[in-house]
């Protein structure tokens, strides 16, 4: 049996679903997409793109404060964006939580994200062999 250890923190939305906010495998962690959700209310925020960015990003640092980890961890992203058109801003915003070394990415737009928010990102992070 695989070995799995599950990371969970109120300080970012709860799972709405059979998934977990996070797995650690080994030395790995990956993380469920998380989406622009207020944790204290369940509601998503205000301020557009950029807003709901902002807001996944924090979401995003409590998930990874929780496993002992911090944002130079993360090793590779997938965002996911209702409107490609949106890229540059959702770009400028994700890059101030990367300011060196960042992570592999992907981006892709897709049809629909959940509660018709604008963004979401999920991410792989890791910590160096024992």
């Amino acid at each position: 049996m695989v070995k799995k250890d599950i990371v969970s923190t109120d300080q970012a939305p709860a799972a709405i679903g059979p998934y977990s906010q996070g797995v650690r495998f080994g030395n790995l962690y990956f993380f469920s997409g998380q989406i622009p959700l207020d944790p204290a209310t369940g509601e998503v925020v205000d301020g557009g793109i950029e807003g709901q960015t902002e807001q996944v990003m924090r979401n995003m640092g409590a998930a990874l404060a929780a496993a002992g980890l911090e944002y130079a961890d993360v090793i590779k992203t997938t965002i996911y964006l209702a409107d490609m058109n949106q890229f540059a801003t959702v770009n400028e915003v994700y890059g101030r939580y990367f300011p060196e070394n960042p992570p592999a990415r992907a981006t892709v737009e897709v049809a629909r994200l959940p509660r018709d928010v604008g963004v979401e990102i999920e991410w792989i992070a890791g910590l160096p062999a024992d």
